[in-house]
């Protein structure tokens, strides 16, 4: 659904599969530093549960090394428009993005 908004608003996507083309330390530290890591990492990960870290506290260059070692723990759709970086498929959200840009 986010895909088929951001065509019918003409917008032209550069879409990665990061399961296949994993995202660089230097590229989740670029998109965290752009949302904070927080709001990035997939805290309802089945994942996580499953590294037995689900209610625990996770300092940021812990979150940016779980990323990169598992990308399931990165928030899914990232949509960068402009400057701005979207975590998850909030239409309404990306609708008042893509108006205001």
């Amino acid at each position: 659904k986010v895909r088929e908004l951001l065509l019918q608003k003409g917008m032209a996507l550069e879409e990665r599969d990061f399961f296949k083309d994993r995202f660089t330390e230097e590229e989740v530290r670029a998109l965290g530093s752009m949302v904070g890591f927080s709001d990035m990492f997939a805290w309802r990960s089945p994942s996580l549960k499953k590294m037995g870290l689900v209610g625990q506290d996770i300092a940021e260059d812990e979150m940016v090394k779980l990323m990169l070692q598992e990308p399931r723990l990165v928030r899914r759709p990232l949509i960068k428009i402009g400057d701005r970086l979207l975590v998850g498929g909030n239409i309404k959200i990306i609708e008042e993005v893509l108006a205001g840009a």
